[in-house]
């Protein structure tokens, strides 16, 4: 496990107080799940937007063979 010194707004600091408390979590447990959550959140944002992009490539690649295909046919 590493050691990290964190730097919270007060109202978050406060927010993190509160809730860590009523979930009965140890504040360092609280923080390790919200990362932990906030990590998986921006993995799954990044692969979108490369699954977007990667789409838009595909998409283009297939007009293209499409029209290839439909010029064959035409010339039959």
């Amino acid at each position: 496990m590493k050691t990290l010194s964190l730097k919270l707004d007060d109202k978050i600091f406060d927010d993190t107080e509160e809730i860590s408390g009523k979930l009965n979590l140890a504040r360092n447990r609280y923080i390790n799940e919200a990362v932990s959550m906030y990590n998986l959140f921006n993995k799954r944002r990044l692969l979108k937007k490369k699954l977007a992009k990667e789409s838009k490539l595909t998409s283009l690649d297939s007009k293209e063979i499409l029209q290839e295909f439909e010029s064959l046919m035409d010339e039959n």
